[in-house]
């Protein structure tokens, strides 16, 4: 059995298609799960209670964690801590193998500009300490021998059929496509990288049938050459066939968007990411597996056939 504990979001969705390669026997869960495959078990629980994680995890020979908690810091320090120890306790006590998806917020500012798996851990934000704090709890784990675990970490993601969770839909392929002005943080100079959550799903299915790879930290495959912020918004306009309005949001902006768009109200503190180049590099999982990342133009053009062509 291999389980997915936060399933129905735009990872987990992705991961329980990729999952049929290797198993017939997958299991879902979270608060209210549907199948994503038409054999999958579905486990409804409540994720922060231990009893319930636990029994989610009984009989599991990989447990992925995709969850994602509501966008808010308050929320992020009581909850993420408390599930990964309840999870970490879990796999140990069914000897399960975990497989942990994770982001980049714990990343030293000053390095993000070809950031790999060897980037300098400094995190300059509240959620990226409690990132770090998540992560050196699975870590030490599993430098103690107590538990088999690998980290697959994903720049911010893109992708078809993702709502609320991802920025580049919110303020830019929704705000175009009904023939609003799209927001860009930061500045539009710089380059960013998104990783096509597809390829994610594929990638983190990979990794966690692959024995060699555990005990280690991956980046997920992302297309190289990211392009910058006015570049895809000039590209996605083309591709939606509409023009690329947009105004770059400073804090005070995005401040103001947060009254409408609830992402944005957390997003101030990270706007670092969006001042400087943000270059995602996977070439160490390129280097050992088969599977190219999609070029960014191909997901563009895929999540427009799949959102927005009504």
């Amino acid at each position: 059995m291999q389980t997915i504990l936060g399933s129905g979001g735009a990872i987990g969705t992705e991961l329980a298609k990729a999952l049929k390669k290797y198993t017939d026997k997958i299991r879902l869960v979270s608060r209210n799960p549907e199948k994503v495959n038409e054999n999958d078990e579905i486990f409804p629980a409540d994720l922060l209670n231990p009893d319930e994680l636990n029994n989610a995890v009984e009989g599991s020979s990989i447990v992925y964690v995709t969850i994602g908690f509501p966008y808010n810091y308050k929320v992020w320090k009581e909850s993420w801590p408390l599930f990964t120890q309840n999870v970490i306790d879990a796999c140990i006590k069914h000897n399960c193998k975990l497989v942990f998806f994770d982001n980049i917020y714990m990343y030293d500012k000053d390095h993000l500009n070809g950031m790999d798996e060897e980037t300098p851990i400094n995190p300059p934000s509240k959620k990226g300490k409690i990132r770090t704090e998540i992560f050196n709890m699975i870590m030490n784990k599993v430098n103690e021998g107590k538990l088999t675990a690998l980290i697959a970490r994903s720049a911010d993601f893109y992708g078809p059929n993702i709502k609320h969770t991802s920025m580049l839909t919110e303020t830019v392929f929704d705000p175009l496509s009904k023939g609003k002005k799209a927001s860009w943080m930061g500045s539009d100079k710089y380059k960013h990288s998104f990783t096509y959550t597809p390829d994610a799903g594929k990638a983190t299915a990979l990794l966690g049938n692959t024995d060699a790879a555990y005990n280690q930290i991956w980046h997920l495959p992302t297309a190289t050459d990211p392009l910058t912020g006015k570049e895809w918004i000039e590209a996605i306009a083309k591709e939606l066939g509409v023009k690329p309005k947009y105004q770059v949001a400073s804090k005070f902006i995005l401040k103001i968007l947060g009254l409408f768009i609830p992402i944005m109200r957390e997003m101030p503190e990270m706007i670092y990411q969006f001042d400087r180049d943000y270059v995602f590099n996977s070439n160490k999982f390129s280097k050992h597996f088969d599977m190219q990342p999609t070029p960014y133009l191909q997901g563009i053009k895929e999540i427009v056939e799949s959102d927005y062509n009504t």
